[in-house]
């Protein structure tokens, strides 16, 4: 998965996740709560993972950049 999915799984399953949350305190749900709180998390741990990916790729992409300056 790229890192552009990641983040826009992400944000969905952010927002998906406190939507949960905000039903689950309306209804007194407790369950659906939850449910919310673990969707929300994985939302973040996504994005993250997307973050994560782009800043892998920056810093190949300077080294790549550094390397081709040196061989020149």
């Amino acid at each position: 998965m790229g890192s552009t999915t990641d983040k826009i799984k992400g944000n969905a399953n952010e927002a998906i996740g406190k939507a949960k949350q905000g039903i689950g305190e309306a209804t007194g749900s407790e369950r659906l709560q939850g449910e919310g709180v673990v969707q929300e998390v994985k939302g973040k741990g996504q994005k993250a993972m997307g973050d994560a990916k782009d800043s892998a790729k920056e810093a190949i992409d300077r080294a790549a950049a550094a390397a081709r300056r040196a061989a020149e």
